[in-house]
């Protein structure tokens, strides 16, 4: 019997670790146990970023910290069904269908489906130990240079979480979903960690939902790593949809080779405090990446989006695109980064990030940047703050609609941008459903998969 350990603060949180070092070791491969070590010595210089820290500039963890919760560093079997439990009415998304709980692989998921030959789809745990060539080739390679606060508690204290390989040459038709829950009788920290390499000339899709089943104090600390070889194409599509009492902070660290494309799009529909960080390495010539996320937030709802993308080698493309709808006293931030190394001539880098403002007491950052090192370029960067277009609601009112109805109708409409860029017709139909019923505050965080589970 494992005891739990209540913290409140980064020394404990470091007592933690040290206190349990056995146990986190227990059972890992030596790629992750030799990672810990420095993690947790950076994380302890630096500590729960607050707004000193440049980089969370706007946005204070400490506060969500100083709640009492626990964290139980070995998996706790839960009962959950996910098929009788989910059951999610999108009659014409067929897909793969994982359950990770808490920050682990579920143990009673059942058979995935029928991957090619070579697919790995995993426990992260299981991964490492059954396949320790490939998982230390790859793991930490990206993380492991973040001077990050977050990002090395999450290499400190993770244990588990996906492991997701596509050899080279083989396409994933249907998309892989991923539930991943947070469920637990008390306050919990749930620490995750996903690693996902795309081979050479493969493609595959990953949906990410995120969620709680009851109102408990959660923060999940969710760090992922994807490496994309050469000619490799990789979707990641995020909607997150926890309840207002939560806490996400999401790292997404990406390495692309010659030739590939990255697709991502995250969707935040709910959820207390959410953080995004996003960090792409374009490292081979002709690299593709799309970045999108569209933020609905009201209440007290606090959203940052991070994003730091690195040109490093020649004739790369990015583009890049957030926008945010906030309403009531919630807050927004947008900050990103574009470094165009020295090398990397021939760049085209585009960012924008658009933000609506429906109430006085909405608040919005944005901090767009560009660093450019190389001279034949083509690079770009804008962000605006405003309110709905008097304009628009007058002419529309003209045509006999009604006031609610036309600022709804020009809500979704400067949503509509972002979510084209979902490539999947029946998730992307049912995503613009989710965000209609937002718009109209009929969405409540729910005890199911956002893309409307029945009980």
């Amino acid at each position: 019997m494992i005891a739990e350990i209540k913290y409140t603060a980064t020394e404990e949180l470091v007592e933690l670790f040290y206190q349990n070092r056995s146990i986190y070791y227990e059972g890992c491969s030596p790629a992750m146990n030799e990672a810990r070590e420095l993690a947790i010595r950076r994380f302890q210089e630096k500590g729960i970023p607050s707004r000193k820290n440049e980089n969370y500039k706007y946005t204070d963890f400490r506060p969500a910290f100083q709640n009492d919760f626990s964290v139980v560093p070995r998996y706790i079997e839960q009962k959950v069904d996910l098929h009788d439990v989910f059951n999610c009415n999108v009659p014409q998304l067929d897909t793969h269908i994982i359950l990770l709980i808490n920050g682990w692989y579920y143990g009673r998921n059942r058979k995935v489906g029928d991957f090619p030959e070579g697919v790995v789809c995993s426990s992260l745990l299981e991964a490492a130990n059954q396949h320790p060539a490939l998982f230390e080739k790859y793991y930490n390679k990206v993380a492991g240079e973040s001077e990050d606060p977050l990002a090395n508690l999450n290499t400190s204290l993770a244990k588990d979480g996906l492991f997701f390989y596509v050899p080279d040459n083989v396409t994933i038709e249907k998309p892989v979903q991923v539930i991943n829950l947070l469920n637990s009788k008390e306050n919990t920290l749930g620490v995750q960690r996903n690693l996902f390499v795309i081979g050479k000339n493969s493609e595959a899709t990953l949906v990410f939902c995120d969620h709680t089943l009851n109102h408990n104090f959660y923060i999940l600390n969710n760090l992922s790593e994807c490496f994309i070889e050469s000619d490799g194409r990789f979707n990641f599509f995020s909607i997150q949809n926890q309840h207002n009492g939560a806490v996400n902070n999401t790292h997404f660290f990406a390495s692309q080779k010659e030739n590939s494309n990255l697709l991502t799009n995250s969707i935040t529909l709910n959820g207390g405090i959410v953080r995004n960080d996003l960090k792409i390495k374009l490292d081979g010539e002709h690299a593709h990446a799309s970045i999108n996320g569209l933020i609905l937030a009201d209440d007290k709802q606090h959203v940052d989006n991070f994003t730091s993308i690195d040109h490093i080698k020649p004739n790369c493309t990015s583009d890049e695109l957030f926008k945010n709808i906030l309403d009531e006293k919630s807050s927004g931030v947008f900050a990103g980064q574009i470094h165009v190394f020295r090398d990397a001539q021939k760049t085209e880098a585009f960012q924008r990030n658009n933000n609506v403002l429906l109430s006085a007491d909405a608040e919005m950052n944005t901090k767009p940047q560009l660093i450019i090192d190389a001279d034949d370029v083509k690079c770009s960067h804008g962000a605006t703050i405003g309110r709905i277009d008097e304009d628009a609601l007058f002419y529309l009112r003209t045509r006999g609609i009604g006031e609610h109805e036309a600022r709804l109708m020009i809500m979704y409409a400067f949503a509509d941008e972002v979510l084209s860029k979902i490539i999947i017709a029946p998730l992307r139909e049912r995503i613009e459903e989710l965000v209609d019923k937002r718009l109209r505050g009929e969405l409540n965080p729910c005890q199911h998969c956002t893309l409307s589970c029945s009980h």
